[in-house]
């Protein structure tokens, strides 16, 4: 199996290495693995994507390596405020994108960096927008640890307000603590009435392994809730080392987990559309799927014995 695929510069002098590691980190790639060792030094400049493309015919870049940016005319202008040597100038392809041609310090060869003028990629990519009108949520938070859980609750309330959402389309639910997260969560998304659910707690350790078997049956059953109701569970139950922890996550240096449980449900609700139509999946025909099956299996059972 293949792990990776790197195109290969050596340089022959210090200087001529000096100034490739400087010409890629100017372009912007991110930095990988480094080495420095007895024989030799050296340093992986990463991409997002990257490998070997083949082809034949007209059009292609006259070039050593090829780099895909964000944009061309960005690049382009940070090229020549750093004086790197221009080969070809930006111009427009026939295959709909912006392209220039550097020449690569050290005589490495020649470097074209092209962008598409239109994201051809967006079209093969879905997401939820962060729009909670019109949507239902409830909102199930433990009472225990109820100082922190309080601030979490309001994080998440004040987020779905943020992004839309009416007070009397949020739904708040009180449980004793963690443990019961998970059951309520579940009844209230298979009554059909909510668009996703927000799941909040706080759990931190102690000196038992109460703490990890909770921890662990609070993560299983809401992950088994949301996908065997298909409604979306945001996950905001902290599970933190110290109180300290804990607050610095309800709202003080590490952000509000409340809140951006929040924002994954919107996100989440939002992704089950599908052309403008709710992909729905109610407790009706939820429960009505067992039924039916039992009915098929004694039908098919009568039907059997008949032909017997």
């Amino acid at each position: 199996m293949i792990q990776s695929l790197h195109k290969l510069l050596v340089a022959k002098r210090e200087p001529d290495y000096r100034a490739l590691v400087e010409f890629f980190d100017a372009l912007g790639l991110a930095h990988g693995e480094s080495w420095e060792g007895r024989r030799s030094k050296g340093v992986k400049f990463d991409a997002r994507e990257a490998g070997v493309e083949i082809g034949i015919g007209e059009g292609f870049p006259d070039a050593d390596l090829v780099i895909e940016a964000d944009s061309a005319d960005v690049a382009y202008e940070l090229a020549n405020k750093r004086g790197f040597k221009i080969a070809d100038h930006i111009t427009d392809t026939d295959w709909g994108a912006r392209l220039f041609t550097l020449e690569m310090p050290a005589g490495a060869g020649r470097l074209s960096i092209f962008s598409y003028k239109e994201d051809w990629r967006a079209a093969n990519t879905r997401e939820g927008k962060l729009d909670a009108t019109g949507l239902r949520f409830a909102i199930v938070v433990g009472r225990f640890n109820a100082f922190i859980t309080e601030r979490l609750l309001a994080g998440a309330q004040d987020a779905l307000h943020r992004l839309g959402a009416d007070a009397k389309s949020i739904t708040v639910v009180r449980v004793p603590g963690s443990f019961e997260i998970p059951v309520a969560a579940r009844t209230l998304a298979e009554t059909g009435k909510y668009d996703a659910i927000v799941c909040l707690g706080c759990l931190i350790r102690g000196e038992t392994d109460h703490y990890e078997v909770i921890a662990n049956e609070v993560t299983r059953g809401i992950g088994q809730s949301a996908q065997e109701t298909g409604v979306p569970h945001a996950f905001g139950v902290l599970t933190c080392d110290t109180l300290e922890q804990a607050i610095d996550r309800a709202g003080l240096k590490a952000g509000n987990k409340g809140s951006d449980a929040a924002l994954a449900a919107v996100e989440m609700a939002r992704l089950k559309t599908v052309d403008g139509s709710r992909i729905q999946r109610s407790a009706s025909s939820q429960a009505a799927k067992p039924h039916s099956e039992k009915k098929s299996r004694t039908e098919r059972t009568k039907a059997s014995s008949r032909r017997r």
